[in-house]
């Protein structure tokens, strides 16, 4: 007789890498080592003050009984607002938006909404991802039952997908395209007129051949955008507007990463379709978020704007000085980064030579390896954002410019020791 095991799905699950590599570090720290991390996502700021108020005056006034599971009306029309006012999304109420513990749980719960597991029977439906891209969506959308379909773009095309690519791709099977920008590893943003001839692709595909396709954009960087950028959302266009799903949340703009505050929006008919759902699936996770926690986020949308943009322009500083210290490091190539917190740098120059420590560099989990060992600098290895991401890492600078330039130090000693 056979003793107790583990679901086959859940062992099939790959780890987050950026987790592993950061709690790496941390147990190097733990031990004495000076170890600089460039790994993890997370600003270095405070939740602004105005914010924690709000959460606090929700506490001691005794909010802390269960919450409607997609959130209380009042949040909900507080996101409404501001995905209507900021984003343009057009046709939206607040029946259309639900709150979720953080961005990726609003990711979970959407994906299970939209997907069925093969024991469902019938041939599996299609996601399609272009990549590199943050490492959770494709093992969120596998363990829902999906299809995920890779699309590798190039640094040329700056890491991202093509409209006429796209439209090559869209199959019968096709359900969903993911899109995330401002991107997470790479620091591009898809402009406006990149997402427009998108919008183009996607009416045409679900005219045709995709009568059921989606797009979900993971806009959870949105506010951290640099050197005159400008963030475009593709859910306000109207042809296309109820087929979008946005995905956002505090964690990143606002330095709210342990509130676990996120949300979700769809206009139109299958939007409400799709709340309700997601309110029948997440009450049975988790009920509904913190219940202080939503009086905190009408605070962050409505009167946090400004501790935002410091925030922002103290980032650009960074994102500024990380790719002029990077242009003057041999072998290494980077886009300057025009959102999120990280630069995106290509190592494969160095490839086929070994450390000082005598570390074969083969590629980016070598060289990050090697790097971590006889440098005490924490990156975050390409492999797991897709290809062609095996040529890369990614260096968060969610930290102050003095830990920058010594992080930068260390990565070019490295470099120089090479042979």
């Amino acid at each position: 007789m056979e003793g107790p095991s583990i679901s086959s799905r859940v062992r099939r699950l790959r780890p987050s890498v950026t987790v592993s590599v950061a709690q790496r570090a941390r147990a190097l720290r733990a031990a004495g080592e000076d170890v600089i991390g460039f790994t993890l996502g997370e600003p270095d700021f405070d939740t602004p003050k105005i914010i924690k108020q709000r959460a606090i005056d929700a506490l001691l006034a005794g909010r802390t009984k269960y919450e409607a599971t997609l959130g209380d009306p009042a949040t909900r029309e507080a996101i409404c607002e501001k995905l209507t006012r900021e984003n343009g999304i057009p046709g939206l109420t607040r029946e259309h938006v639900g709150v979720s513990a953080g961005a990726k749980q609003a990711l979970y719960v959407v994906l299970h909404c939209l997907f069925d597991p093969p024991e469902c029977g019938g041939e599996p439906q299609e996601v399609l991802l272009p990549t590199p891209t943050w490492v959770s969506y494709e093992p969120l959308a596998e363990l829902a039952g999906a299809r995920v379909r890779r699309l590798a773009t190039t640094r040329e095309d700056g890491f991202r997908i093509s409209a006429s690519r796209l439209a090559e791709a869209i199959g019968e099977r096709t359900r969903l395209v993911i899109l995330c920008t401002p991107s997470n590893p790479c620091g591009t943003v898809y402009p406006e007129e990149d997402l427009r001839a998108i919008a183009d692709v996607v009416a045409e595909a679900s005219r045709s051949r995709a009568p059921g396709l989606m797009v979900l954009v993971d806009e959870i960087y949105e506010k951290l955008v640099y050197g005159g950028v400008k963030h475009f959302s593709l859910g306000s266009i109207p042809e296309i507007s109820e087929r979008v799903i946005t995905i956002n949340g505090l964690s990143k703009a606002y330095a709210m990463t342990g509130w676990r505050a996120g949300y979700c929006a769809c206009p139109g008919a299958f939007g409400l379709e799709l709340m309700r759902a997601m309110a029948t699936l997440q009450g049975q996770i988790s009920t509904n978020v913190t219940s202080f926690v939503l009086a905190a986020i009408p605070a962050a949308l409505r009167e946090a704007g400004d501790e935002v943009e410091r925030m922002r322009r103290t980032f650009a500083a960074r994102a500024e000085r990380m790719s002029d210290r990077l242009r003057a490091i041999e072998g290494i190539e980077a886009l300057p980064t025009q959102g999120a917190i990280y630069a995106f740098c290509d190592v494969s120059a160095h490839f086929g030579k070994r450390s000082a420590g005598g570390r074969e560099i083969s590629s980016a989990l070598s060289f990050s390896e090697a790097l971590l060992e006889e440098q005490k600098l924490a990156v975050i290895p390409g492999e797991d954002f897709g290809p062609p991401g095996e040529r890369h890492i990614r260096l968060s600078f969610a930290c102050s410019e003095e830990t920058i330039d010594r992080g930068l130090d260390r990565l070019d000693a490295f470099v120089r020791s090479l042979r």
